[in-house]
């Protein structure tokens, strides 16, 4: 076949359609979304010569494969890995061009966890509430990829300036995340942020789209119980009863009753993306009083 669009081979552990999100439907319940790491997503757009918010496949760990049904332009972002072409190694970080039927190999993460997957024109799939993002806790968008299934490429836009290859940051050894104060950080004993910046703390394994979650000193509350459900913002803080801090990523629930001690900016967000579990975590307390 030769129409605009892509066969998923190999489908990944957790491979997901991914733009910029659904921004302004909080008040509906709807998260955000969107890619975690927005700067790899944009720059994988840009080497393409797409739009910044263009929609990409987002993998997480071991990669994915498809074969395109017509001939385009690829590029990989994010986490480093391996890339083929009907079993050749060619660039990560850099525009390669594809022939029709060929299979694009994203490898498994040398380093980091999600990698991006970028094709000239964007993935096509039907919008959202202005998305096509996949939304692990809402459902909305399209499924995860599966063996098998078809993708709708988009019409390549005008000429971009060209773009042979980009800096990239590189994946944390240390992940820093800086904490302005939440909105409940009085729930907790006068120690807590201290306790919270001087804690040796570890990405844990149970992270996911929703929350990078963390192994290390449980923070103490000087008030008990939960509170009636408030809106939690991208970035929150939350403090489940375990005292052990949850930092909420783009599909985070829109409400929640545990207290938010305090608020990592987004730029820092992009690299609790790439931060693999057991990677040591700092928390920088910032305009504490």
């Amino acid at each position: 076949m030769t129409d605009r669009a892509l066969s998923v081979v190999r489908a990944g552990a957790l491979t997901s359609v991914q733009d910029e999100g659904r921004h302004g439907h909080a008040h509906l319940g709807v998260p955000r979304s969107g890619a975690l790491d927005l700067p790899a997503s944009r720059l994988a757009n840009r080497l393409v010569g797409n739009a910044p918010g263009a929609a990409v496949l987002e993998t997480t760990l071991n990669g994915c494969a498809v074969r395109p049904r017509w001939a385009v332009t690829v590029a990989v972002t994010g986490a480093p890995c391996p890339v083929t072409v009907d079993g050749r190694p060619v660039a990560w970080g850099a525009p390669v061009r594809v022939p029709s039927d060929a299979v694009v190999e994203v490898g498994a993460a040398t380093r980091g966890v999600r990698s991006y997957v970028a094709f000239a024109g964007g993935i096509a799939v039907e919008p959202v509430l202005g998305s096509r993002s996949t939304d692990l806790l809402s459902g909305l968008g399209p499924a995860l990829l599966r063996d098998g299934a078809v993708l709708p490429l988009g019409q390549p836009g005008a000429p971009r300036p060209p773009v042979d290859e980009a800096p990239a940051p590189g994946v944390p050894e240390e992940l820093v995340l800086r904490v302005r104060p939440g909105p409940r950080a009085d729930w907790f004993t006068p120690d807590a942020p201290a306790a919270l910046a001087a804690g040796h703390y570890r990405v844990s394994s149970a992270s996911n789209r929703i929350g990078l979650r963390t192994e290390g000193p449980a923070l103490s509350r000087s008030l008990e119980g939960e509170l009636p459900s408030e809106g939690m913002v991208l970035g929150a803080v939350q403090v489940p009863p375990d005292g052990r801090p949850v930092v909420f990523l783009a599909d985070h629930p829109t409400t929640g009753g545990y207290p938010v001690i305090g608020v990592v900016p987004e730029p820092d967000l992009a690299a609790a993306a790439q931060a693999v579990p057991g990677t040591p975590l700092r928390f920088v307390l910032t305009h504490w009083r």
